[in-house]
């Protein structure tokens, strides 16, 4: 697998994730084109295999996704900082005892510690306690709505961690990473919080042949 970097989220970019702030710092190894599907490059076909459900065609891809999701991310992560720093998955769309629920990214966190040789702190501190639609699946919840569905699993939040990396496949327009950081704030006011993802999202470019074509004349 070729060495991927992290590229940050900035002026020149953040205006594809509307929620994200200024001081917020976030960073990206890939970009996932929307609306394309599986037929949208490499890391639209990762991301869906990630994404994959049980019972799905295709879902013995996801181990690998996971696998592939780690390693990169270990390899583009500061090893100092995975042997200090708290390793936390954005949780998903459905309640730990939902037969649907699918901890995805806590296997991921786990697999970068693995991968990077350090002892990393992989803490699921953040579960959600009622299930709701994904926002693939046309779930659409504000910042303060999705982190009124959020709370702390104080069975792991000792010691309090200094700095949290919020674990997660995609960035889109920022609402899950923004409701996160909002509940890990309150409990943990003096931690500084970094976003990591896989890839964020892009929108295709328009096709020139819409505009440039007069139409009949």
């Amino acid at each position: 697998m070729a060495e991927r970097r992290l590229q940050l989220i900035d002026d020149s970019n953040r205006g594809n994730h509307s929620h994200l702030r200024p001081n917020d710092l976030c960073a990206f190894l890939r970009e996932f084109t929307s609306g394309q599907g599986w037929r949208g490059g490499e890391t639209n076909q990762l991301v869906e295999n990630l994404k994959k459900k049980r019972g799905q065609g295709g879902y013995g891809y996801k181990p690998g996704a996971i696998a592939q999701c780690a390693f990169e991310i270990a390899n583009a992560v500061d090893k100092q900082w995975l042997a200090t720093g708290t390793l936390v998955p954005i949780p998903p769309s459905k309640m730990r005892d939902d037969l649907d629920y699918d901890d995805r990214m806590l296997q991921v966190c786990k697999e970068i510690a693995v991968h990077a040789g350090v002892q990393a702190d992989v803490r699921d501190l953040l579960r959600q306690t009622v299930s709701t639609h994904s926002f693939r699946e046309g779930a659409r919840l504000s910042v303060e709505e999705l982190a009124a569905l959020y709370e702390i699993d104080e069975a792991v939040a000792t010691p309090a961690p200094n700095a949290i990396a919020l674990i997660d496949d995609v960035l889109t327009a920022g609402t899950h990473f923004k409701a996160a950081q909002l509940v890990l704030q309150r409990r943990f006011p003096a931690a500084q919080i970094y976003g990591v993802f896989w890839a964020r999202r892009v929108f295709p470019a328009p096709d020139p042949a819409i505009w440039l074509d007069p139409g009949p004349i």
